[in-house]
């Protein structure tokens, strides 16, 4: 693994309710050319409680990015949009939204919630391995990620 951003680690916070959805995604990015720690939780409190570092989380790492299902248990991915965008500490972190949600109106209401992106997940194996290497093209190799305030 090497990384243009001399040698900094990439934190990623998954939040995917699919175990066979993050389990590839984990391992995928575990290939990754860019170094990074991929931390996974399966519902949006849970999403919450790591970013505000609640709970089981009082040690959570602050995330250089986001990667947020849509249709979670216990809060969905909309509700946890908007809490990320609307809190002061948390808004400028960059959240890509991958959801098997082609809807309009899904992709509307990301946007609106400002979402830095919109991905739908193919429901091909190898598609959807492309798509997580884009992920890692761009958002962790080519793009400048804020640094935590």
């Amino acid at each position: 693994m090497t990384t243009p951003r001399n040698l900094e680690i990439v934190k990623i916070l998954l939040v995917e309710d699919s175990p066979s959805d993050a389990e590839l995604m984990i391992e995928t990015f575990s290939d990754c050319r860019v170094l990074n720690h991929l931390h996974w939780v399966q519902d949006g409190v849970e999403a919450i409680q790591f970013l505000r570092r609640q709970g089981a989380y009082s040690n959570a790492v602050r995330p250089d990015l986001i990667l947020l299902d849509l249709n979670l248990p216990k809060k969905d991915g909309r509700e946890v949009l908007a809490e990320i965008k609307s809190d002061e500490d948390l808004k400028i972190i960059p959240v890509v939204v991958l959801t098997t949600s082609e809807a309009e109106e899904d992709i509307l209401r990301s946007y609106n919630l400002h979402a830095n992106c919109y991905m739908t997940k193919p429901v091909d194996l190898d598609q959807f391995i492309e798509m997580i290497r884009l992920i890692e093209g761009f958002w962790l190799a080519a793009v400048k990620l804020p640094k935590p305030q």
